[in-house]
């Protein structure tokens, strides 16, 4: 007999894979309850991705690396890639605000002051 999960060759009588350690047909048979195996593993878990609000701190401040570690992360850590995506994001708008409120501020005083200036005869 074939696991059904993993594909390797069994005993007929296992009641458990030993390969996958995922119970058979035979396991519900002998219980006489209806359990359903545990589910199988992602490729795409890993159990060191959690979010990180360090990482959404250095993505605030460095946006361009924010966008990079998203890219990367994003298949692999899927939490820490948010993360660093929400920090990269609102960095970029706070810094592109910051920028605005310069320049508008930068615009007024130097107007102002160029309407001051004697005018050369």
């Amino acid at each position: 007999m074939y696991c059904k999960y993993c594909g390797n060759q069994m005993d007929d009588r296992a009641v458990i894979c030993p390969h996958c350690g995922i119970p058979t047909d035979k396991f519900n048979q002998t219980d006489g309850t209806a359990k359903s195996p545990p589910p199988a593993p992602s490729a795409n878990s890993n159990s060191s991705d959690s979010g990180s609000i360090g990482f959404g701190v250095l993505s605030f401040m460095f946006p361009v690396v924010g966008f990079i570690l998203y890219l990367v992360w994003v298949d692999v850590m899927p939490l820490k890639a948010k993360s660093c995506g929400k920090g990269a994001i609102t960095g970029l708008v706070i810094w592109f605000a910051a920028a605005m409120i310069y320049l508008t501020i930068f615009i007024v005083i130097y107007s102002n002051t160029y309407y001051e200036l004697p005018l050369l005869r």
